[in-house]
């Protein structure tokens, strides 16, 4: 059945009066002709559908474009072009905000919606329901995770894409797409983590006028929930904070440690930590009135300040990494909910166990996973373009769980170096160069961890390499200085975090640098030479190929068949 028919009530229109016949136990049985659609609910239901291809025709009529005359500008600058008439004629909101506005006016979304963040599929399913009156089933890239275990009912993705819908629509004042919303988020509502609740506490809080039902729904899942009174007081207003924490006082479901503020030491701590000064902390620590686990400042670190404060955090080394909070979380749980690759590395580097499960039964990874979206996993996932964050953690988290990191030197070319220190530091300024060119995210995290920029960059000309400074190392003899020492430390460690966490990276690294051409392939001058672009199209070919995989195995998950027993096939039947 076509996607925009899904979910009609009366779109599956037939004009015969055909009969089909079964064989149930050797008798026939005549199926009754089906019931023939007036002529007027057709011609609305091809109306609807005629509008509806307006947002989902793929690729979209190219007239309708040329007739818009206002654009919502959304997610860097995207622009989605609608029609004042239509959406006026839908959309009080829309006929108020076009009454003071000019033709072909473009419209920040992020003006209109101040209060929670919609994305452009949440908003087309806005816009799409608007134009056709119909609902349409939920965008398989966007509704579902990385998790193969996940029903995908009510996991982060899919909770995310329901609640902008609900905002976006009560912003537009869409109030059967609201009522909709509501009832499709409290059919789900039990199979949502704690902390998927509290988003959806969040936004039925803000669209308390329309959504009565699932605020209060909403409050009775979180008032007997685990949740700690400082992730509450971070995500609600003060008022609703103390209306949860009276409530499970009076009905006896938290114990003090989650319903009660830290006392005055531990604030200051915090304090401290949000204002990125471990210096204070480490003061405060010397009061001896607590100390880091006792404080669970590794956690608030990492859940809430800036990932420099939390690597200085960790060079401390008076904290346990594998320390769990009064929810069972560890401090790698909480990295993976953040989603930040360099701290996840550090945390793995200080000895975190990736394998330690949280009290519901998931590891990092897995909560890694149950975060992402494959759009997202898959996205800018070409050569040269940098890995989206949102991979890079669950490869990462992956990556530590198997434990096999690459063995012995980074490459043949540093094993020949041997005990040539300046042939080392020529050849580790090179790679790291190279790898900031073909993976920049993985580049930073690593070169951020081992403090690379905090050394100075080795320059020089050789005859066989890359142009980088006026002094020719063959002409002059190398001294190997206390500087060259520092960046020689920084980059081993860069190279080795690389092999340790992106063996993926590194194996690439390593074929293009143990070529036998390479230093003819990094020369930068003599672009014109024939042997250059040769070596240089193999190599191009070679990351084309890993693209071309990679956007199968993507297209692949997309397109599971709705027969499969899989849980993205389970998608398919639901709204959202």
């Amino acid at each position: 059945m076509d996607a925009r028919t899904a979910f009609s009530d009366s779109n599956d229109v037939s004009g015969g009066s055909t009969t089909s016949t079964c064989c149930a136990v050797g008798v026939n049985l005549t199926m009754p002709p089906p019931r023939r659609i007036p002529p007027g609910i057709m011609a609305i239901n091809r109306l609807s559908e005629d509008l509806e291809s307006i947002f989902f025709d793929n690729p979209p009529p190219a007239e309708f474009d040329f007739f818009a005359d206002a654009r919502l500008t959304v997610e860097s600058g995207r622009e989605v072009p609608v029609h004042r008439c239509i959406l006026s004629a839908r959309s009080a909101f829309f006929k108020n905000l076009f009454m003071s506005r000019e033709r072909n006016a473009k419209l920040d979304l992020n003006e209109m919606m101040k209060e929670w963040q919609v994305g452009y599929d949440s908003l087309m399913a806005v816009l799409g329901f608007i134009y056709s009156g119909r609902i349409r089933v939920s965008p398989k890239n966007v509704c579902v995770c990385m998790d193969d275990q996940c029903s995908h009912l009510a996991c982060r993705p899919a909770i995310s894409f329901m609640v902008e819908v609900l905002y976006a629509s009560f912003v537009f004042q869409i109030n059967e797409l609201v009522s909709e919303c509501q009832r499709d988020l409290l059919n789900v509502l039990d199979k949502a983590t704690a902390d998927d609740v509290l988003i959806v506490l969040s936004v039925a809080q803000i669209c308390s006028t329309e959504c009565g039902s699932l605020l209060e729904r909403s409050i009775e899942i979180v008032v007997k929930s685990d949740l700690d009174i400082i992730t509450l007081d971070k995500a609600l207003p003060q008022l609703l904070v103390e209306q949860i924490r009276k409530m499970r006082t009076k009905l006896g479901f938290a114990s003090p440690e989650i319903n009660h503020f830290p006392d005055k030491h531990i604030k200051r701590i915090h304090r401290a930590l949000e204002s990125d000064d471990v210096e204070l902390v480490r003061m405060l620590l010397k009061e001896e009135h607590t100390d880091l686990d006792d404080a669970y400042a590794l956690h608030y670190a990492v859940a809430y300040c800036d990932s420099k404060t939390t690597m200085e955090l960790l060079d401390l080394a008076i904290a346990d990494v594998n320390h769990r909070n009064p929810r069972g979380h560890t401090i790698l749980h909480v990295a993976a909910m953040r989603k930040d690759p360099k701290i996840i590395v550090s945390l793995l580097i200080k000895g975190a166990r990736p394998s330690d499960l949280t009290l519901d039964g998931r590891k990092a990874v897995q909560i890694a996973k149950r975060l992402t979206r494959p759009i997202d996993y898959y996205k800018n996932s070409n050569d040269g373009k940098a890995t989206p964050k949102d991979r890079l953690c669950i490869e990462i988290l992956e990556q530590a769980e198997r434990r096999d990191p690459l063995l012995g030197e980074a490459s043949v070319s540093l094993a020949m170096a041997g005990d040539d220190l300046r042939r080392k530091l020529l050849y580790l300024e090179n790679r790291v160069a190279l790898a900031k060119l073909l993976f920049p995210m993985e580049a930073k995290v690593a070169m951020d961890i081992a403090q690379v920029d905090e050394t100075s960059e080795f320059k020089f000309i050789d005859r066989n390499c890359s142009k980088r400074t006026a002094v020719d190392l063959n002409e002059a003899p190398f001294r190997i200085q206390e500087e060259h020492l520092c960046r020689l430390k920084a980059l081993s460690k860069a190279v080795e975090l690389g092999k340790r966490f992106f063996p993926r990276c590194s194996l690439v690294l390593n074929k293009i640098v143990d070529r036998e051409d390479y230093p003819v392939i990094a020369d930068t001058g003599n672009e014109e030479c024939p042997l250059k672009r040769k070596r240089r199209m193999e190599i191009q070919e070679d990351f084309s190929k890993a693209f071309t995989e990679d956007k199968e195995e993507f297209d692949r998950i997309l397109n599971l068949p709705s027969s499969s027993s899989s849980s993205v096939g389970k998608m398919k039947e639901r709204k959202w």
